[in-house]
Protein backbone atom coordinates (compact mmCIF):
# COMPACT_ATOMS: atom_id res chain seq x y z
CA UNK A 1 0.00 0.00 0.00
CA UNK A 2 1.37 3.40 -1.01
CA UNK A 3 0.53 6.11 1.53
CA UNK A 4 1.31 9.78 0.96
CA UNK A 5 0.94 13.18 2.56
CA UNK A 6 0.69 16.49 0.72
CA UNK A 7 0.14 19.97 2.07
CA UNK A 8 -1.63 21.38 -0.97
CA UNK A 9 -1.73 24.99 0.28
CA UNK A 10 -5.19 25.65 -1.19
CA UNK A 11 -6.92 22.72 -2.81
CA UNK A 12 -9.06 24.63 -5.30
CA UNK A 13 -6.36 26.99 -6.48
CA UNK A 14 -3.90 24.12 -6.89
CA UNK A 15 -6.32 21.40 -7.97
CA UNK A 16 -4.65 20.89 -11.40
CA UNK A 17 -1.33 20.25 -9.63
CA UNK A 18 -2.94 17.78 -7.21
CA UNK A 19 -4.72 15.88 -9.98
CA UNK A 20 -1.57 15.77 -12.09
CA UNK A 21 0.39 14.34 -9.18
CA UNK A 22 -2.31 11.78 -8.33
CA UNK A 23 -2.25 10.55 -11.92
CA UNK A 24 1.53 10.35 -11.93
CA UNK A 25 2.16 8.87 -8.46
CA UNK A 26 -0.93 6.64 -8.07
CA UNK A 27 -0.94 6.54 -4.25
CA UNK A 28 -3.47 4.30 -2.56
CA UNK A 29 -4.03 6.64 0.40
CA UNK A 30 -3.39 10.40 0.48
CA UNK A 31 -3.56 12.76 3.43
CA UNK A 32 -4.01 16.42 2.51
CA UNK A 33 -3.52 19.54 4.61
CA UNK A 34 -4.25 23.25 4.25
CA UNK A 35 -7.33 22.80 2.10
CA UNK A 36 -8.17 26.47 2.67
CA UNK A 37 -11.75 25.80 1.61
CA UNK A 38 -15.04 25.50 3.50
CA UNK A 39 -16.66 22.08 3.70
CA UNK A 40 -19.03 22.62 0.77
CA UNK A 41 -16.25 23.79 -1.57
CA UNK A 42 -14.14 20.65 -1.42
CA UNK A 43 -13.81 19.45 -5.06
CA UNK A 44 -15.26 16.02 -4.46
CA UNK A 45 -16.47 15.56 -8.06
CA UNK A 46 -12.97 16.03 -9.44
CA UNK A 47 -11.46 13.84 -6.73
CA UNK A 48 -13.98 11.08 -7.47
CA UNK A 49 -13.30 11.41 -11.19
CA UNK A 50 -9.61 10.81 -10.45
CA UNK A 51 -10.61 7.50 -8.83
CA UNK A 52 -10.56 8.47 -5.15
CA UNK A 53 -13.03 8.34 -2.30
CA UNK A 54 -12.61 11.08 0.30
CA UNK A 55 -13.50 12.32 3.73
CA UNK A 56 -12.61 15.87 4.70
CA UNK A 57 -13.07 18.61 7.24
CA UNK A 58 -12.91 21.97 5.50
CA UNK A 59 -12.43 25.41 6.95
CA UNK A 60 -12.76 28.82 5.38
CA UNK A 61 -9.50 30.61 4.52
CA UNK A 62 -7.12 28.42 6.52
CA UNK A 63 -6.52 24.89 7.75
CA UNK A 64 -8.59 21.94 6.51
CA UNK A 65 -7.60 18.28 6.25
CA UNK A 66 -8.69 15.35 4.08
CA UNK A 67 -8.03 11.67 3.50
CA UNK A 68 -8.33 10.16 0.02
CA UNK A 69 -8.35 6.46 -0.85
CA UNK A 70 -8.22 4.75 -4.22
CA UNK A 71 -10.45 1.66 -4.49
CA UNK A 72 -10.47 1.34 -0.69
CA UNK A 73 -13.25 1.96 1.82
CA UNK A 74 -12.76 4.81 4.29
CA UNK A 75 -14.29 4.46 7.74
CA UNK A 76 -14.16 7.77 9.58
CA UNK A 77 -13.18 7.56 13.25
CA UNK A 78 -13.11 11.23 14.24
CA UNK A 79 -12.54 14.64 12.68
CA UNK A 80 -11.02 16.52 15.57
CA UNK A 81 -8.20 15.84 17.98
CA UNK A 82 -9.61 14.82 21.37
CA UNK A 83 -8.87 16.84 24.47
CA UNK A 84 -10.23 20.33 23.83
CA UNK A 85 -13.90 20.64 22.80
CA UNK A 86 -13.45 24.40 22.30
CA UNK A 87 -10.79 23.94 19.62
CA UNK A 88 -12.59 24.54 16.32
CA UNK A 89 -9.55 24.61 14.04
CA UNK A 90 -9.68 21.90 11.37
CA UNK A 91 -6.32 20.20 11.87
CA UNK A 92 -6.99 16.49 12.43
CA UNK A 93 -8.99 13.71 10.85
CA UNK A 94 -8.72 10.00 11.59
CA UNK A 95 -9.98 6.99 9.66
CA UNK A 96 -9.55 3.26 9.17
CA UNK A 97 -8.47 2.13 5.70
CA UNK A 98 -7.53 -1.43 4.86
CA UNK A 99 -7.52 -2.27 8.60
CA UNK A 100 -4.99 0.50 9.27
CA UNK A 101 -5.62 3.60 11.39
CA UNK A 102 -4.71 6.72 9.41
CA UNK A 103 -4.24 9.88 11.48
CA UNK A 104 -3.95 12.90 9.17
CA UNK A 105 -2.79 16.06 10.88
CA UNK A 106 -1.88 19.68 10.27
CA UNK A 107 -0.04 20.63 13.43
CA UNK A 108 -0.09 24.35 14.35
CA UNK A 109 2.80 26.49 13.14
CA UNK A 110 3.18 28.27 16.46
CA UNK A 111 4.81 31.49 15.29
CA UNK A 112 5.49 34.05 16.53
CA UNK A 113 7.45 32.70 19.48
CA UNK A 114 6.83 33.41 22.29
CA UNK A 115 3.12 34.01 22.35
CA UNK A 116 -0.36 32.46 22.40
CA UNK A 117 0.11 30.71 19.05
CA UNK A 118 3.14 28.88 20.38
CA UNK A 119 1.27 27.99 23.57
CA UNK A 120 -1.55 26.57 21.43
CA UNK A 121 0.99 24.51 19.48
CA UNK A 122 2.46 22.99 22.64
CA UNK A 123 -1.01 22.20 24.01
CA UNK A 124 -1.97 20.62 20.67
CA UNK A 125 1.14 18.43 20.70
CA UNK A 126 0.27 17.22 24.21
CA UNK A 127 -3.18 16.21 23.00
CA UNK A 128 -1.68 14.46 19.98
CA UNK A 129 0.76 12.51 22.16
CA UNK A 130 -2.09 11.31 24.33
CA UNK A 131 -4.11 10.09 21.35
CA UNK A 132 -1.32 8.33 19.50
CA UNK A 133 0.02 6.74 22.68
CA UNK A 134 -3.41 5.13 23.00
CA UNK A 135 -2.87 3.56 19.58
CA UNK A 136 0.51 2.21 20.73
CA UNK A 137 -1.08 0.67 23.82
CA UNK A 138 -3.78 -0.95 21.68
CA UNK A 139 -1.07 -2.42 19.43
CA UNK A 140 -2.81 -1.28 16.27
CA UNK A 141 -1.45 -0.84 12.75
CA UNK A 142 -1.40 2.95 12.62
CA UNK A 143 0.11 5.77 10.58
CA UNK A 144 0.41 9.32 11.91
CA UNK A 145 0.99 11.48 8.88
CA UNK A 146 0.92 15.06 7.69
CA UNK A 147 2.44 18.49 8.09
CA UNK A 148 3.87 18.48 11.61
CA UNK A 149 5.36 21.97 11.41
CA UNK A 150 8.29 20.50 13.33
CA UNK A 151 11.91 20.45 12.16
CA UNK A 152 13.20 17.45 14.14
CA UNK A 153 16.97 18.00 13.93
CA UNK A 154 19.63 20.31 12.52
CA UNK A 155 20.00 18.02 9.51
CA UNK A 156 16.36 18.71 8.60
CA UNK A 157 16.78 22.40 7.76
CA UNK A 158 19.05 24.60 5.71
CA UNK A 159 21.35 26.63 8.01
CA UNK A 160 19.78 25.47 11.25
CA UNK A 161 21.51 28.19 13.31
CA UNK A 162 19.06 30.71 11.87
CA UNK A 163 16.05 28.88 13.27
CA UNK A 164 16.75 28.58 16.99
CA UNK A 165 13.92 30.92 18.04
CA UNK A 166 11.45 29.84 15.39
CA UNK A 167 8.45 27.84 16.61
CA UNK A 168 9.20 25.15 14.02
CA UNK A 169 12.58 24.45 15.61
CA UNK A 170 12.25 25.45 19.24
CA UNK A 171 13.73 22.98 21.70
CA UNK A 172 10.28 22.34 23.18
CA UNK A 173 8.89 20.97 19.92
CA UNK A 174 12.05 19.03 19.05
CA UNK A 175 11.92 17.42 22.49
CA UNK A 176 8.26 16.54 22.03
CA UNK A 177 9.03 14.91 18.67
CA UNK A 178 11.81 12.85 20.25
CA UNK A 179 9.45 11.76 23.00
CA UNK A 180 6.95 10.56 20.40
CA UNK A 181 9.63 8.45 18.72
CA UNK A 182 10.78 7.03 22.07
CA UNK A 183 7.25 5.75 22.65
CA UNK A 184 7.75 3.46 19.65
CA UNK A 185 6.82 5.49 16.58
CA UNK A 186 9.13 5.18 13.56
CA UNK A 187 9.99 8.23 11.44
CA UNK A 188 9.69 6.40 8.11
CA UNK A 189 11.61 8.79 5.84
CA UNK A 190 14.50 9.32 8.24
CA UNK A 191 14.69 5.55 8.81
CA UNK A 192 14.99 4.98 5.07
CA UNK A 193 17.47 7.82 4.58
CA UNK A 194 19.42 8.22 7.83
CA UNK A 195 22.22 10.40 6.45
CA UNK A 196 20.74 12.20 3.43
CA UNK A 197 19.65 15.82 3.26
CA UNK A 198 15.91 15.56 2.73
CA UNK A 199 13.51 18.49 2.65
CA UNK A 200 9.76 18.62 2.06
CA UNK A 201 9.17 22.40 2.08
CA UNK A 202 10.79 25.29 0.22
CA UNK A 203 9.66 28.88 0.74
CA UNK A 204 8.50 30.87 -2.27
CA UNK A 205 11.02 33.60 -1.36
CA UNK A 206 14.75 33.94 -2.02
CA UNK A 207 14.87 31.22 -4.71
CA UNK A 208 14.68 28.68 -1.90
CA UNK A 209 13.70 25.79 -4.14
CA UNK A 210 16.41 26.33 -6.74
CA UNK A 211 19.01 26.66 -3.96
CA UNK A 212 17.55 23.68 -2.08
CA UNK A 213 17.27 25.88 1.00
CA UNK A 214 14.43 23.93 2.55
CA UNK A 215 13.26 22.09 5.61
CA UNK A 216 11.64 18.76 6.50
CA UNK A 217 8.23 19.46 8.00
CA UNK A 218 6.07 16.65 6.58
CA UNK A 219 6.46 13.35 8.38
CA UNK A 220 5.11 9.82 8.28
CA UNK A 221 5.23 7.94 11.58
CA UNK A 222 4.56 4.21 11.84
CA UNK A 223 3.37 2.34 14.92
CA UNK A 224 5.46 -0.66 16.06
CA UNK A 225 2.86 -2.92 14.46
CA UNK A 226 3.76 -1.53 11.01
CA UNK A 227 7.42 -0.57 11.34
CA UNK A 228 8.64 -3.88 9.94
CA UNK A 229 6.42 -3.46 6.87
CA UNK A 230 8.21 -0.36 5.60
CA UNK A 231 9.50 -1.14 2.11
CA UNK A 232 10.40 2.19 0.50
CA UNK A 233 9.57 5.87 0.45
CA UNK A 234 10.61 9.29 -0.70
CA UNK A 235 9.78 12.90 -1.48
CA UNK A 236 8.41 13.89 -4.88
CA UNK A 237 10.57 17.00 -4.89
CA UNK A 238 10.02 17.70 -8.58
CA UNK A 239 6.35 18.50 -7.91
CA UNK A 240 7.45 21.58 -5.97
CA UNK A 241 8.95 22.86 -9.23
CA UNK A 242 5.69 22.64 -11.18
CA UNK A 243 3.91 25.86 -12.09
CA UNK A 244 1.58 27.14 -9.34
CA UNK A 245 2.64 24.32 -7.03
CA UNK A 246 2.39 24.27 -3.25
CA UNK A 247 5.46 25.23 -1.23
CA UNK A 248 5.40 21.64 0.08
CA UNK A 249 6.19 18.49 -1.91
CA UNK A 250 4.35 15.18 -1.55
CA UNK A 251 5.95 12.60 0.76
CA UNK A 252 5.18 8.90 0.41
CA UNK A 253 5.97 5.41 1.67
CA UNK A 254 5.16 1.89 0.54
CA UNK A 255 4.18 -0.75 3.08
CA UNK A 256 4.22 -4.48 2.44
Amino acid sequence: MKIATYNVNGINGRLPVLLRWLEEAQPDVVCLQELKAPQQRFPIKEINAAGYNAIWNGQKSWNGVAILAKDLEITEVQRSLPGDPEDIQSRYIEAIINQTVICCLYLPNGNPYPGPKFDYKIAWIKRLKKRINQLIKMDLPAVVIGDFNIIPTASDVYKSERWEDNALYRKEVKTAYKQILKKGWTDAIRTLYPEETIYTFWDYLYNSYSRNAGMRLDHILLSPYLAGNLKSGGVDKHVRGWEKSSDHAPVWIILD
